[in-house]
């Protein structure tokens, strides 16, 4: 079984991980993994977010009768777009957590307070949900991340989210390119990555996205911003047009 090079090398830093442990324990004093450093090439992963056209397509679409269930993951998936939540942060948003205009939560995966404003989008989808009893007085309808990622895939094709998304990855030497839709490869992460690229492109500051988000240095934006000024790029060229 071929595995991709970013396969590989997660388990060799989970290896890692075990044989420092180990050495720790005094299981072994043998620390010559630590040199072991193999050049596999690993491209950067493509940032998938929704376009604002995108996120209006999203939500435009008509859900069947036969589809209701879909209603609700597109609720909690926009949230998270106009948000900049993670998923396990909404999966674990309470009613204590909302404020007269904003959310102060602290995060699951870093730990860190956030105060994140409410804007006329995230608030309308609390005003939706406000009345509704759900377990443990969770704000939202939110379902496993699996689940979601799932039903995700089959809202977003059905409201025709079909952008061709360029996908390159390496076995060893071997080089595989894929051009896959985009409703192929969304799942929730898509809705934070949305909200950061729509705010750069809406000209907000990467200082006052990152507070939003919880970022903790510029290196961790800049792909972000170099998606978006790609798409400024591209946006410009519709002047050509006129």
């Amino acid at each position: 079984l071929e595995m991709r090079n970013s396969t590989v090398l997660k388990q060799i830093g989970f290896l890692k991980w075990f044989l420092r442990w180990s050495m720790k324990k005094g299981f072994h004093q043998n620390a010559a993994y630590e040199t072991f450093k193999p050049k596999l090439k690993k491209p950067d992963k493509p940032i998938i977010f929704l376009t604002r056209k995108e996120q209006e397509q999203l939500r435009d679409y008509q859900i069947p009768d036969s589809k209701q269930y879909l209603e609700r993951v597109r609720d909690v998936f926009a949230f998270c777009c106009f948000t900049g939540l993670r998923y396990s942060d909404v999966y674990n948003l309470r009613r204590s957590d909302i404020k007269d205009d904003h959310i102060e939560i602290t995060t699951i995966k870093t730990t860190d307070h956030l105060k994140i404003e409410l804007n006329k989008h995230s608030r309308s989808i609390l005003d939706k949900y406000k009345d509704v009893p759900f377990k443990d007085d969770k704000v939202l309808p939110v379902i496993s991340n699996q689940k979601m990622n799932d039903y995700l895939k089959e809202l977003s094709e059905l409201a025709g989210i079909d952008a061709p998304v360029h996908i390159t990855y390496y076995c060893g030497q071997k080089r595989i390119d894929e051009i896959r839709p985009k409703y192929e490869v969304m799942g929730t992460h898509a809705a934070r990555r949305t909200f950061i690229c729509n705010a750069i492109l809406l000209g907000i500051p990467a200082t006052v996205i990152m507070k939003w988000t919880g970022h903790s240095d510029y290196k961790a934006m800049k792909p972000y911003i170099d998606v978006a000024d790609e798409t400024k790029a591209s946006a410009m060229s519709k002047f050509d047009l006129m």
